[in-house]
């Protein structure tokens, strides 16, 4: 046998799928072959699934949030077996099969539920922690209350933190937030919000407006970390401002796949170890055939929306 015969969805055309039958190459050396088991959904597709392809381009192939099991192993590879339930950033996984290479694969404990090991966001959120340095006593605030955000928050409650404070025009995101632990929540008008108040502010809205409540909730010499995926061409930024109060701005994302697989064993082990919890956040689950249905979900966020999952 030299392929297997699965379903892969394309996007075909403006806020469409087309799931159709594929043909999936068993894994050469080097390789990995993963069948997948269920996929998250970023925002960072919605600008692909909302456009389509462009005239003349083939149909997009989007996934990289996927949580499944070894299927195959291409010679030369060693530390991964079959059967083994894996995750990492894997593309394209919206999939019933994805190929990879073993250094972005990561071996999910079995102390963590599988339905639960989205491992690819959670390293993101680790990474942009541990780049961020949360200093002991730290007065922090995070904006914008959506899966990225209240892991975050819930990592920065968990630290020799003086203050967590969550941030989110949402009513239901600020209960979201209440129940995984952030007792401190208030919305972006709230006159309770004092300019220069926390000494790190993580913007996760992705937003100019949570761009422009950073940079004023942020104190002198405290640390801006930007880790919303930021859709639009351009931001407007009050350098000024930046500059006056002498802010370290960290771009918090991560583009290097071995700090981001390493960062997502972290996300793993805390979740063994009880330190995160993210059931809560998969609010709504669809199946493959029904994947516009997730990305509509994602786009409109109906309430009580935190994170759209596929499951195949």
């Amino acid at each position: 046998m030299t392929a297997l015969t699965g379903r892969i969805a394309e996007i075909t055309a403006p806020r469409t799928f087309t799931v159709r039958e594929h043909r999936f190459a068993l894994p050469r050396a080097g390789q990995v072959l993963v069948k997948v088991d269920r996929i998250g959904i970023c925002a960072s597709d919605l600008g692909d699934w909302r456009t389509g392809p462009a005239d003349g381009d083939p149909p997009l192939r989007l996934g990289h949030e996927p949580v499944g099991t070894v299927h195959a192993i291409g010679d030369g590879v060693s530390g991964l077996r079959v059967g083994q339930v894996v995750t990492g950033r894997l593309v394209p996984s919206f999939a019933d099969y994805v190929t990879a290479s073993p250094a972005d694969i990561v071996v999910v404990p079995d102390e963590v539920d599988p339905a639960l090991a989205l491992g690819e966001p959670l390293g993101c959120v680790v990474e942009g922690y541990r780049r961020a340095r949360p200093a002991v006593g730290a007065r922090t605030a995070v904006i914008g209350l959506g899966f990225m955000g209240l892991v975050m928050a819930q990592l920065l409650a968990r630290s020799p933190t003086s203050r967590v404070l969550g941030i989110d025009p949402r009513e239901d995101a600020r209960m979201a937030a209440t129940a995984t632990g952030i007792t401190e929540v208030l919305h972006p008008a709230d006159p309770g919000l004092l300019p220069s108040s926390a000494d790190l502010v993580v913007e996760a809205s992705g937003t100019q407006a949570g761009v422009e409540l950073a940079t004023a909730m942020a104190a002198e010499h405290g640390v801006l970390s930007i880790l919303g995926y930021h859709q639009a061409p351009s931001r407007a930024i009050d350098l000024r401002t930046w500059n006056w109060k002498a802010l370290d701005v960290v771009n918090a994302h991560v583009r290097d796949s071995g700090r981001l697989a390493e960062a997502t064993r972290a996300a793993l082990r805390l979740m063994a170890a009880g330190r995160l919890s993210v059931a809560p956040l998969l609010t709504h689950h669809f199946p493959l055939d029904r994947i516009d249905e997730a990305y509509r979900a994602l786009d409109s966020k109906p309430h009580g929306f935190v994170k759209a999952v596929v499951t195949l």
